[in-house]
C-alpha cells in the first residue's frame, strides 16, 4: 500500500477519527439538506476546500503557507485529487490530522461510506497541448461527495472530457477553469450545461496559469444555474 493509500486508522473508519467542532477563521458558506443537516463549505483559496456536516469535516487538497492550518478545526478525512504541488501539501496535513501521511487519494471508481458517501471520478486533460499536465493514465480525480442525500462535485484539475460531461445529479459543483492546465471559460460553461448543478462554484480560477475572466463566466451562466464566486482564485 502507498502513502497516498494510507489514513490514521482504518479508511473505513476516518470519519470516526475527530470530531473537533471548533470554528474556522475562513469564508463560509452553510446550506441546509432536505432534512434539515446543515452543511457548510470552508474556502481556503484556490483549489482548498472543506465540507463539514454534523460534526464531520473532510479537505480537500488542502494547500498553502497563507493559511494558518493548525488553527483549523481538524480534518476527519483529507481528500487529495492529485499530487501537484498545489494540490498536495504534506505540511498541511499534517497539521490537520498530526500525520503527513494521513490523506487519501483514490482510484476511479473507488468508493468510501460512512457518514459522507465519497465516489471518486476520473479528471484528465483532453487538448493536444495539455496532456503533459494531467493525462488520463495519471489516474488524477475529482471527487463527488453525498451528505444527508446532497451531492457535491468537486473537479479537481481537468478538461471537458466525455467522462466530467456524464456526471449528473450535482446539488453543488466546485468546477476548475484556468488556462494551460484545466478548462477555458467556454469549456468550464460547456460543463455547467451538461451537468446541471443546483449551484456552481467556481474554484482554481487563478493562481496559476492565466487569470480567469471569472465575471464573463458567471456572466455566461445566469440563466443556467445559481453562481457564487468565491474567494478561490
Amino acid at each position: 500500500m502507498t502513502r497516498k493509500l494510507i489514513i490514521a486508522a482504518m479508511a473505513a473508519l476516518a470519519f470516526n477519527s475527530c470530531t473537533t467542532k471548533e470554528a474556522s477563521n475562513y469564508p463560509q458558506d452553510t446550506f441546509k439538506a432536505d432534512d434539515g443537516t446543515e452543511i457548510t463549505f470552508t474556502y481556503y483559496g484556490h483549489a482548498s476546500i472543506a465540507v463539514s456536516a454534523d460534526g464531520y469535516r473532510v479537505y480537500i487538497d488542502p494547500v498553502g503557507d497563507a493559511v494558518d492550518w493548525a488553527s483549523e478545526p481538524k480534518a476527519d478525512l483529507v481528500l487529495i485529487t492529485h499530487d501537484h504541488y498545489d494540490h498536495l501539501d504534506t505540511n498541511a496535513v499534517k497539521a490537520l490530522t498530526g500525520g503527513a501521511d494521513c490523506y487519501r487519494q483514490l482510484a476511479v471508481g473507488q468508493t468510501i461510506d460512512g457518514a459522507f458517501g465519497i465516489e471518486a471520478v476520473p479528471a484528465y486533460n483532453i487538448s493536444p497541448d495539455q496532456l503533459n499536465f494531467h493525462p488520463k493514465e495519471r489516474g488524477d480525480v475529482g471527487y463527488i461527495i453525498t451528505v444527508a442525500g446532497k451531492r457535491i462535485y468537486v473537479s479537481g484539475d481537468t478538461e471537458d472530457n466525455e467522462d466530467v460531461l456524464a456526471i449528473r445529479d450535482i446539488d453543488y459543483a466546485f468546477i476548475c477553469c484556468n488556462k494551460p492546465y484545466t478548462m477555458t471559460v467556454e469549456q468550464c460553461v460547456r460543463v455547467v450545461k451538461a451537468i446541471q448543478p443546483k449551484v456552481f462554484i467556481p474554484y482554481h480560477y487563478g493562481g496559476t496559469g492565466t487569470p480567469t475572466d471569472i465575471q464573463a463566466l458567471a456572466d455566461s451562466l445566469k440563466d443556467i444555474t445559481t453562481v457564487l464566486i468565491r474567494p478561490l482564485e
